[in-house]
Formats: structure tokens, C-alpha cells, sequence
């Protein structure tokens, strides 16, 4: 047995998914299996206990003391444990003095409970192997009275006979006379044994995976008696029971520890991270700034310089992956790099740059002229709403209306329910878009089409590679995508919203990143209006503010986020890979340590 070997390389394995939980389940296994404590010569053998618990127990049954269950018909008593040769192979049957069901359902109704009376035990009042009555879950003198023959008795066992099987807790001088519900069981194990050892055996791996795999029901499992009866065991001398829970008792106290530290270094980890995050993020009050201009409208706040970009700032996110340790802190990484990226403290700014109201301007008087000239339908454009951030001075803020294509139907949303119905989907033809299209990045295929007359009659709907599409609705609303450039021509549906930008003053996957950020995000969730089925405003959407760089900065953006992604990429794939290490070391070492010892060797290699 390799136990001390595992505990000398927790550390590498502390970290893998679920290790203290496992590892108590190691403990437990190693208990009911006799390799926890070393066995003692003076304390006797299980065979010498196992006699003078029968002839215990056949004394009280010809007294009339007691009616002891019967082992089931045809079970032999060959355990299924490897054991040690001064053990016992027994069946439970053989250590109990008597089993007895609760009461039935038509013995005990809802209606005969009362809260403040005598408590009944059923399954949700036995936790972590100790009895918590619920104040629900009661019943007053009459009903105990009628009833008294399922009291439970100090040195009883009570035990769950549903749901998850194994779970069981010693009745107390406290607990004595309180009634045993119908979905328990009274074990009432012979005197010679130490009780707390037969909570300990029920309780472990070896005990709950046989209850469970001999249980009945589909939704929840139940326990008759036959079953437990029947299970195999091992049964070691008196003393060494106690020695053997004192060992439990022992390492599940270090478990503690270890759970603790874990948590305490993981509590740190994450504030570490957060406050790295918030710093990162923050406006910067102490640099040198000046107000940011805005489109058509205005903004508070300040705009800083590259040069005055706080010098913590890549130190930090170099100093992230160290403090991510966990795959799902990736989310958090991801979200910051595009915070960071749509408030110009990605890349530095270039004075060479057009800035970004300057193309603004020029966009605004294109379609001024296209509106005069009667080729482009004015559409009102809003002023963008006034929010507290601080960006470049080449930077403004500006309204999505302003950012659309000089085109019809730039900035639309998906057709009404009425002009689009199930009777219209199609298996081929042109493509619908829905928000789980959206929420995929169109990775799904498309499955429901409309015919290209349905099409024709859409046409204002319409959306073509490059557009960007954003969700009106789902969890969270405001999800964005670009609709492929290989993906033929579709619709997109009521609960989308189709965006088609300028090129010359936008690049779509920085608008991407920008709909994504947190800065526009809480601007999403301030507008979406609705109850259980909360959907974005289009006309409110039109007024929020969009960051918006240089043409040049935004291509330069975007190259930096694609690849501090694939870092991302690759540190969630190694956090994963590692995780997966661990659990195998994890899994490795229980299997070596459970092994025979002429089979270690080989577990080992």
C-alpha cells in the first residue's frame, strides 16, 4: 500500500479537479478495506468477534429480546472486498440484532405532521453523517404514540432508504425518541460492534456504489431491506474498528485543512486577479487628459495618452496567466483584453493617424449628399447617450446610426412575426438567421430557409457576409457575430439585429469587439425593456455610444486581440491538459494505493 506516497505528491495533485473530495473518499475505502492502521495480534481476529456477536445474538432471540432479519435466500457469504486474513467475510445481516422499515406513507400523512412537535427522521434530515431535524417535519404525542414501535433508540443507526444512497448518522442521547420517517431505516446493530464504525462502513465508496447498483427506480433510487442484508462486508476486531475511525476521524481533519488552504490560496488568487482586472480597466484620474470629443454629441470623462498608459498595465496582463490557474477564469481574461481594447490601453496611438472624427465627417457628408439627391432615405441619427470613460484624444464616441453604410436599411431589425411565421420555414432555399446562429458565431448550419420569393418580399431584412449581427434577446442580449462571407445571402429573424458599417470609417471585427465590450454592454442592458422575455430596444439602441479609433489604430487593435486570443487559446488549453494530468496522477495513485501489493508494482508503471 502506497498511501504515504500519495500524500507526498499532493501538492502536484492538490490542484487537479475534486482532489479533497476524492481523497477522502480514498480514506474511506482504505478503512473498509483494513489498510489504514496496522493490525494488532493481542486485539484478536474478526472470525473470534463474528462468533460472540451470533451467540449474542441468538441469546436475545430465544429471550424474545429481539426478531433479527434473516439473510435472504441463496446469498453466500463471500465478500467482494480484498481484506485482511484476520477479517471476517460477513454479511450485513450478520452484525445487526435488528433492521425495521419506517412507517408507511398511510401510517404517517402530511397531515398528521406538526411543527414543534417530536421530529421525524427522513432523508433530508441526515446530513453529513449527523441528524438535522426539520421544523417542518414533526409530528405531536398522539401520532409518536401511535407510532411508538419506529422510536429510534440511542446506539441506532438511521439511515436513508431513497435518493442517494449511503446516508446514515448514529442516533444520540438527544436523538433518542424521535421517530424514524418512512423513507428511513432503523439499523440496530449488536452492542459487541463500535457503532461509529458501521457509520463509517456504510458511508464509504465500496458501500454506496453497492446500494446504488442493487438500488430500484429510475428517478430516485430505493433501498429495501433484502438489499442491505445482503451487502458483503468485512469485519475487523472490536478495537481495531476504533482505531480505524480514529485514523478516519484523523485525515478527515487534515482533508479539512487542505480544503481550507485551498480555498484560502484560491480566495487569493481571485482578488489578486480582480483587483489586477478592475486597475486595468479604471479610468485614469492621475494622467494628464483632456476632454474626448464626440461625434455629433458629447462625453464626460477623459482621454489619456498612450504615454501616459500606467506602466502596471503590462506587467499585469504578463502576470495574469500566472494567477489563472482555472480554465473558467479564461472568460474573465478574455473579457478584460477587450475592455482594455475599446479603451485605446491595447496599442499605442500614432499622431500619423486620420483621426477618427475627421472620417466621421467625411462619411456624415456623403450621405448628406446621397439623402439631398434622393438615393438614401434620411434616417434620424441620434446623439450617442453620455457616459463616464476616458479615451484618446484621436478617439470619439458616436451613435451606431452614425456608423452605418451610406445604404438602405443599414441598421435594421429581423421582420415581425406576422410577415414571418413557421408555415414560411423551408428545408433549402435562403437562409434565416436566429439568435442561436448568433450566439454560435455562425458554427451551426443553417437548418430553416424560406423560398427566394419569401426572400424578395424580406429584402429589407436581408443580410450578406460581413454584416454584423447582434442578438435582441438571449442571456445576455447584445451578442455579436459577423455574418460569414461564404454564408449565401439570408434573413435575419425578429429577434436579431443586422448591421451593416462603413468600411471606410469602421472595421467590422473592431465593431464586434466594441458591441462585446463592457462599455457597451451595460449600455445594452440599460435599454432592454421587457419581463420573463427581456428584448433591446432598436430605437433605444440607436442612441447608445460606440468607441471609435482611427481606422489605422482599430486594424491594429484587432491584430493585437486576435493574438493575445490565441495565447488565451493556448492557456486554457494547457490549464486544461494539466487538470487532466493531475486527475490521471490523481486516479494513478488511489489505484495504486487500492491494489494487492503483488499487483503494485505493475499499477505503478
Amino acid at each position: 500500500m502506497n498511501a504515504e506516497r500519495l500524500l507526498d505528491v499532493y501538492e502536484q495533485i492538490s490542484e487537479a479537479p475534486d482532489a479533497i473530495a476524492r481523497l477522502r473518499r480514498f480514506v474511506l475505502d482504505l478503512a473498509v478495506r483494513g489498510r489504514l492502521v496496522d493490525a494488532i495480534s493481542a486485539e484478536g481476529t474478526g472470525a473470534d468477534l463474528a462468533d460472540r456477536i451470533a451467540a449474542d445474538k441468538a441469546e436475545k432471540e430465544k429471550a424474545g429480546l429481539i426478531k433479527p432479519a434473516k439473510a435472504p435466500k441463496g446469498v453466500t457469504r463471500e465478500t467482494v472486498l480484498e481484506i485482511p486474513a484476520h477479517w471476517q467475510p460477513l454479511l450485513m445481516v450478520d452484525i445487526l440484532d435488528e433492521l425495521q422499515t419506517g412507517p408507511f406513507g398511510s401510517s404517517l400523512k402530511k397531515s398528521d405532521y406538526a411543527v414543534g412537535g417530536v421530529p421525524v427522521i427522513n432523508p433530508a434530515s441526515i446530513v453529513n453523517e449527523a441528524i438535522r431535524p426539520v421544523a417542518e417535519m414533526a409530528v405531536g404525542a398522539k401520532t409518536l404514540e401511535r407510532l411508538a414501535s419506529f422510536k429510534l433508540q440511542q446506539g441506532d443507526i438511521v439511515m436513508a432508504r431513497r435518493g442517494e444512497m449511503g446516508r446514515c448518522a448514529l442516533v444520540g442521547e438527544a436523538d433518542a425518541g424521535w421517530l424514524c420517517g418512512t423513507g428511513s431505516l432503523i439499523l440496530r446493530p449488536s452492542k459487541l460492534l463500535f457503532a461509529k464504525y458501521l457509520v463509517l462502513l456504510i458511508g464509504s465508496p465500496y458501500s454506496r456504489n453497492y446500494l446504488a447498483g442493487s438500488a430500484v427506480g429510475a428517478t430516485m433510487q430505493n433501498l429495501n431491506q433484502n438489499i442491505l442484508l445482503s451487502m458483503p462486508i468485512g469485519l475487523p476486531p472490536e478495537p481495531e474498528q476504533q482505531r480505524i475511525v480514529a485514523k478516519v476521524d484523523e485525515l478527515m481533519a487534515l482533508c479539512d485543512r487542505l480544503e481550507q488552504a485551498r480555498k484560502t490560496r484560491e480566495e487569493v488568487r481571485d482578488k489578486l486577479t480582480a483587483a489586477s482586472l478592475a486597475r486595468l480597466t479604471a479610468p485614469d484620474t492621475t494622467a494628464q487628459a483632456e476632454p474626448a470629443k464626440v461625434g455629433t454629441g458629447f462625453a464626460s470623462g477623459y482621454a489619456t495618452t498612450e504615454d501616459n498608459f500606467p506602466t502596471h498595465a503590462a506587467f499585469a496582463l504578463e502576470a495574469l496567466p500566472a494567477l489563472t490557474t482555472r480554465p473558467d477564469q479564461i472568460k474573465t481574461l478574455r473579457q478584460t483584453i477587450l475592455n482594455l481594447a475599446v479603451r485605446g490601453k491595447l496599442v499605442k496611438q500614432d499622431p500619423a493617424d486620420i483621426p477618427a472624427l475627421h472620417a466621421l465627417s467625411a462619411l456624415q457628408s456623403e450621405k448628406a449628399y446621397l439623402i439631398e439627391s434622393g438615393k438614401l432615405r434620411a434616417v434620424k441619427s441620434n446623439d450617442p447617450e453620455i457616459i463616464d470613460t476616458d479615451l484618446p484624444a484621436s478617439w470619439t464616441l458616436v451613435a451606431p446610426e452614425q456608423l452605418s453604410a451610406a445604404v438602405s436599411n443599414a441598421l435594421t431589425i429581423g421582420p415581425f412575426g406576422s410577415n414571418l411565421t413557421k408555415s414560411d420555414y423551408r428545408e433549402n432555399g435562403v437562409p434565416l438567421t436566429f439568435v442561436a446562429d448568433v450566439t454560435s458565431d455562425f458554427s451551426i448550419p443553417t437548418t430553416k430557409f424560406v423560398t427566394k420569393e419569401k426572400a424578395r418580399e424580406l429584402k429589407s431584412h436581408g443580410v450578406t457576409g460581413g454584416d454584423l449581427v447582434i442578438t435582441k434577446m438571449g442571456d445576455p442580449p447584445g451578442t455579436p457575430a459577423i455574418y460569414p462571407a461564404g454564408r449565401p445571402a439570408g434573413i435575419i429573424t425578429a429577434d436579431c439585429i443586422k448591421w451593416t458599417l462603413a468600411p471606410q470609417l469602421i472595421d467590422v471585427h473592431f465593431a464586434k469587439l466594441a458591441v462585446a465590450s463592457d462599455i457597451v454592454r451595460v449600455q445594452i442592458v440599460d435599454i432592454t425593456k421587457g419581463g420573463a422575455h427581456q428584448k433591446v430596444s432598436l430605437k433605444r439602441f440607436r442612441s447608445i455610444a460606440i468607441p471609435l479609433p482611427p481606422l489605422a489604430e482599430q486594424h491594429r487593435i484587432v491584430a493585437k486581440v486576435d493574438a493575445l486570443m490565441a495565447l488565451c487559446d493556448r492557456l486554457e488549453t494547457a490549464l486544461t491538459t494539466t487538470d487532466t494530468t493531475r486527475t490521471r496522477l490523481l486516479e494513478a495513485l488511489l489505484h495504486e494505493a487500492l491494489e494487492p501489493a503483488d499487483r503494485a508494482k505493475e499499477a505503478a508503471e
